[in-house]
């Protein structure tokens, strides 16, 4: 992947040496989570990001194994939170498990994460890590407020998932950055690019709940949960028919199958998905822009496809 395909093998075979572990229950877990091993976009970043200062040291393969495990821990957590019995198409921890042994395999994790940040030895990355945390926990939160609460809002929209993705790509980025050495001018530089990234990312991952898909996320699975995202903030605002009744029912979550099918249909028709796919490449566009402060490289066009991988992923 981007010319770090190398670098990619070595944290993945990190990552397999820490799943393994003699408890059995737990073991069994890890290998259910390593099974489903994602497309690693976020260490793929982190190294990207490295590189474009300088070769990838060990330390950059430790911050990029760290933030694997990080998100790791955080999709196991995320399930919890959100009831969810599947993830990536598959079995989540927590139906098969039970959220106990799901929260502490989470913990786990995060523990993993922690392990590898601390053989770097730079307090400034352990910064970073845990404000992206903190971050996280933040946009869920304000996620749970906004369907407990009638604020419909671009402004809040863009707040919850500046919090709740696009911060983790942005530490991200910035970490590979500073594992560089790279000045700190250059390491803003790169949180703003990861930001921007991270923003598009979870706006195309919006766009796929409106969308017949493959992906293991059920059409219309955000609605089912009460979250409203921009494609359907944009129908509700614009629209000239009175939706406040269903939106009333989609944040209690007590809205039917076949209402949230209409809903979806009026979104399509609406117009929803083509606004969000047009600001979601106007982010991109900033992201690409950044880059024209470095010079031509093999990394720098690397970036480039990342940021149109992350726009135009088919999951």
């Amino acid at each position: 992947m981007y010319t770090i395909q190398q670098e990619l093998e070595q944290c993945r075979a990190m990552l397999a040496a820490d799943f393994k572990h003699t408890n059995p229950l737990l073991d069994q877990s890890l290998r259910m989570v390593q099974s489903r091993s994602g497309k690693m976009m976020r260490p793929a970043l982190t190294l990207l990001a490295a590189r474009l200062f300088t070769p990838v040291n060990t330390n950059t393969l430790h911050a990029a194994v760290a933030y694997e495990a990080f998100h790791t821990a955080s999709l196991i957590h995320d399930d919890v939170v959100d009831e969810s019995n599947q993830r990536r198409g598959q079995e989540s921890i927590n139906h098969n498990q039970g959220n106990k042994v799901a929260v502490l395999v989470g913990d786990y994790i995060l523990s993993i994460a922690l392990h590898h940040l601390s053989q770097i030895g730079n307090p400034r990355l352990v910064d970073v890590m845990s404000e992206a945390a903190a971050q996280l926990a933040d946009g869920e939160l304000l996620q749970l407020l906004g369907t407990m609460s009638n604020e419909l809002s671009e402004q809040t929209y863009f707040d919850i998932i500046r919090a709740k993705t696009a911060a983790l790509f942005a530490a991200c980025a910035a970490s590979g950055a500073i594992t560089a050495g790279a000045a700190e001018e250059e390491v803003k530089r790169m949180y703003e690019f990861g930001q921007l990234v991270g923003i598009c990312f979870q706006m195309k991952d919006d766009i796929f709940d409106y969308l017949d898909n493959d992906i293991g996320k059920p059409t219309g699975n955000d609605m089912a949960e009460g979250k409203l995202t921009l494609p359907a903030i944009y129908a509700i605002r614009n629209s000239k028919e009175n939706l406040d009744e269903i939106v009333e029912k989609l944040k209690k979550q007590t809205a039917t199958t076949d209402e949230i099918r209409r809903m979806v249909a009026y979104i399509k028709e609406s117009g929803g998905i083509e606004y969000t796919e047009h600001l979601m490449y106007e982010h991109a566009n900033r992201a690409k822009l950044i880059l024209q402060h470095y010079a031509d490289s093999e990394t720098k066009d690397a970036l480039m496809q990342y940021v149109d991988n992350v726009t135009q992923r088919k999951f």
